[in-house]
């Protein structure tokens, strides 16, 4: 069971990436996180899901449903959830986007699944990785398949292991998983080329994979642990308890285990210095899980570092359309894409930031060609 408070404060920046702007209506009803009755909530936000799955809103029902199982399955009443929000997703698949294929890949340590577009024996095209952190499923992520495509690419969108579908417990060694999926898919995709947007901790399992396989050839990430967090146990303690007790049941450990679980897990700063990739990170000042020596950390050591840097938290939830133009703009660059969409999403891009007075990067600021 969570705070209450705490899950309306850290599900506001889901909720608002999902274009759900009856949030606050919603939570306005909910008083408890029991096992699903009224009040609690599962219930509640389940309730609008399928009153919108009624109307044949699928999506929308699909984003509820998301919002109903959020932080991670804990219980019978997340697991309908989830179950409810994968079955609405199929659905608006089955009937908006048939192209959108489910790919399920069982290995060792448990099964993998995906959602694909663009993958084609006759017609391959270079590969994009879209991965959420540890409170995000690949349902969310499916949505933005539509970037890939409208890039000329093919895209894979992927849950960390023990997020929603993937049944894989959450551990050091847990990139090998992408590895094996390139291997997957490879003859419908140009694996050689892929690259990944890939958010909080699975930026990080992305640069470990990275530094084994060449096939990754660029990384575009926000708010992503790199070496003082898996370290800095006083860093730890201050963390959110939400966070702390969702990676403690991803890993399999209890949330008195978490620091002893994490040990060794850091990128070093030769490891980091190796790294011949562009790498695209967004960085928050007032972050409160990943410490600022991480940030520091890319600065210093990662030769092909792209740094932008809000005054905002976690994710910063107050510039989600300038995140989402600064990712497009950072997949077009590293993958050398060119062409009128890249100029349009870079002036828009400079409107914004200029709006907000951005933050000055030690690196060359995203948006420029």
């Amino acid at each position: 069971m969570n705070d209450v408070e705490d899950l309306k404060e850290f599900a506001y920046i889901h909720a608002r990436a999902q274009r759900i702007f009856n949030y606050k209506t919603v939570v306005s009803r909910i008083d408890n996180d029991g096992p699903g009755g009224p009040g609690s909530w599962v219930h509640e936000w389940r309730t609008v899901g399928q009153a919108l799955e009624k109307r044949g809103r699928l999506m929308d029902a699909c984003r509820h449903y998301n919002m109903a199982r959020f932080p991670h399955v804990d219980g019978p009443a997340r697991q309908e959830a989830l179950d409810l929000c994968v079955d609405a997703f199929t659905r608006w698949r089955d009937e908006k986007r048939p192209g959108i294929e489910r790919i399920d890949l069982d290995l060792p340590t448990g099964r993998v699944s995906c959602w694909a577009e663009g993958l084609s024996a006759t017609d391959p095209k270079p590969l994009l990785l879209i991965m959420g952190g540890i409170t995000s499923i690949k349902e969310q992520w499916a949505q933005g398949l539509v970037l890939p495509r409208r890039l000329g690419m093919a895209g894979l969108a992927i849950e960390l292991p023990g997020v929603g579908q993937n049944t894989m417990p959450y551990g050091a060694d847990s990139w090998t998983m992408l590895p094996a999926l390139l291997d997957e898919v490879s003859g419908r995709a140009k694996v050689d080329e892929t690259y990944a947007l890939a958010y909080s901790f699975s930026g990080h399992m992305v640069l470990q994979c990275a530094r084994k396989d060449p096939r990754i050839r660029g990384l575009v990430t926000a708010s992503a642990p790199i070496s003082d967090f898996f370290a800095d146990r006083e860093w730890q303690r201050q963390v959110p308890r939400l966070t702390k007790e969702t990676l403690a049941h991803l890993m399999g450990v209890p949330v008195d285990g978490l620091a002893d679980g994490l040990s060794g897990w850091g990128l070093a700063d030769a490891e980091l210095a190796g790294l011949d990739i562009p790498v695209y990170s967004l960085a928050s000042l007032r972050e409160e899980i990943i410490p600022s020596g991480d940030v520091a950390r890319l600065r210093a050591h990662v030769r092909r570092l792209e740094l932008l840097v809000n005054d905002d938290q976690h994710a910063s939830p107050r510039h989600v359309l300038e995140s989402k133009l600064w990712t497009a703009l950072s997949i077009m660059n590293m993958a050398g894409i060119h062409g009128p969409q890249r100029a349009l999403i870079s002036v828009l891009l400079r409107v914004l930031r200029a709006r907000h007075r951005p933050v000055p990067a030690s690196s060359t600021a995203a948006g420029q060609n």
